[in-house]
């Protein structure tokens, strides 16, 4: 564990959560920054007070031994405010996301959030997607083969992820995961993943264009920049 940049994430993910106030309803992330800004809200609000649904199993799971309730998504459910990670950043606040494999999920209830509030380590900051991070993309099973061979003859580097034991990583929604890496950062991010999603039996693509609403960067000082989308 990088100690500095753990004290980063701490930083991003305590400044997220000092703005958020008892009774909203709040979508949680996933990763380990993410995981951060659960145990900053717990800490700030023990008493809970929040209307959380979680993008993940494992973050469920670490915020309900928090004492943070988390139920099932709803038919009709919108939410004040979705805080979570990314694991890149680009100059327009445009995301690469999916490290931590709960892409489809974050994707969606990003778009079901008011406000997408993202905390990252100066690490995360790119000029364009793709530099830095992989582009994780959630295929059905069945289609993985076709599709790492499809993508590989495009010009990506592809790599079906895999768990410790060297099985295929299941999503918690049962599927795989393939890891691109693009022979150059990507120019237009929206058209590469459009392109990508287009392929039958893709899922959900790990690139997020306009869904963020602000970053907070954190240093190891426990200094704390905030960014926005240009106008």
């Amino acid at each position: 564990m990088d100690a500095p940049l753990e004290r980063a994430k701490q930083a991003a993910a305590e400044r997220a959560i000092a703005e958020v106030r008892p009774g909203e309803r709040l979508a949680l992330g996933t990763g380990s920054t993410a995981a951060h800004a659960v145990r900053a809200l717990a800490a700030r609000f023990p008493g809970g007070g929040f209307d959380c649904v979680a993008s993940s199993e494992a973050t469920a799971e670490l915020a309900r031994s928090l004492g943070i309730p988390v139920r099932d998504l709803r038919a009709d459910d919108q939410f004040d405010r979705m805080i979570d990670g990314a694991d890149e950043v680009d100059e327009r606040l445009n995301l690469t996301k999916g490290g931590g494999g709960a892409l489809l999920r974050e994707k969606l209830l990003a778009e079901l959030s008011s406000q997408v509030v993202i905390v990252v380590d100066p690490t995360k900051l790119v000029r364009r997607l793709g530099e830095r991070s992989p582009i994780p993309v959630e295929v059905v099973p069945f289609a993985a083969p076709m599709l790492e061979h499809a993508f590989a003859r495009e010009g990506f580097t592809v790599q079906l992820r895999r768990r410790d034991d060297r099985q295929p990583f299941r999503t918690d929604n049962g599927n795989h995961l393939l890891d691109l890496r693009p022979a150059q950062p990507l120019e237009d991010p929206r058209r590469t993943a459009s392109e990508i999603e287009g392929r039958t039996g893709v899922v959900e693509v790990g690139v997020f264009v306009g869904l963020a609403s602000r970053v907070f960067v954190g240093f190891p000082d426990g200094r704390v920049d905030e960014r926005r989308p240009p106008v």
